[in-house]
């Protein structure tokens, strides 16, 4: 559903990503890990057509990024969800729903944002009242509603309380049992293992590693993360 062929990218004359190649299936969570720089976000935002890439070529399912329009089977969930603060969360919703082309009622704009495990009580109330880990359920109840394949999240859990770091994980988990893929550039090496199913080391532009997650536990890869980088 996702495949990168030696992408590469710079900027200036310095090399952000260096003939990165990797495929994601369907129902599968790539957990991309690596320090600031090392072209966790370039590599996201490429996959989202915010940049172009130098060389090489990105598909999403069989559309080639930059070429075919791909917009409709990708969502993005930043590490800062952007949304509007004067509108409560099913006003969001409603809102960046149309933007995609979708119309929904009531009873579905609560439904999609209940999957998430917003709570009733908060779906009406404005968006400004939000913790972190709401404002990110809004997000994905979005990319839900936009009935998107791929879901490419950028430091996800950062800020994220123990509980919402698992809430966060079982909607995740929940996300790819619907044949969703989930792309997450992400520090947390203790919950890559626990969510992914496979785990990249990113260093100054080049994958160094891919693992599958099943292979390795947290220590082992903190070890190898700590080796690569």
């Amino acid at each position: 559903m996702l495949k990168a062929i030696n992408i590469t990218k710079a900027y200036n004359g310095k090399s952000a990503l260096k003939s990165v190649s990797f495929e994601v299936s369907k129902g599968e969570i790539f957990c991309l890990l690596g320090q600031n720089g090392a072209g966790k976000t370039t590599t996201i935002n490429i996959f989202l057509g915010f940049i172009k890439k130098d060389g090489g070529q990105a598909f999403i399912g069989d559309k080639e990024v930059g070429v075919d329009n791909t917009n409709h089977l990708t969502a993005y969930i930043p590490e800062t969800v952007q949304l509007y603060g004067n509108l409560s969360g099913i006003e969001n919703l409603n809102f960046f729903s149309r933007l995609a082309g979708f119309s929904y009622t009531t009873v579905e704009l609560e439904a999609f944002l209940s999957k998430t495990g917003l709570q009733a009580d908060a779906q009406h109330k404005r968006l400004a009242t939000y913790s972190k880990g709401m404002r990110q359920k809004v997000g994905i109840a979005i990319a839900l509603a936009k009935n998107a394949e791929v879901i490419f999240m950028d430091e996800p859990t950062s800020g994220l309380d123990p509980k919402a770091t698992a809430e966060f994980t079982k909607i995740c988990k929940e996300l790819a049992s619907m044949d969703k893929v989930i792309f997450m550039a992400t520090h947390d090496i203790f919950n890559a293992v626990e969510l992914g199913t496979t785990i990249g080391i990113m260093k100054e532009g080049v994958l160094a590693q891919q693992i599958k997650a099943s292979e390795i536990n947290a220590n082992e890869l903190n070890q190898l993360y700590l080796d690569t980088i």
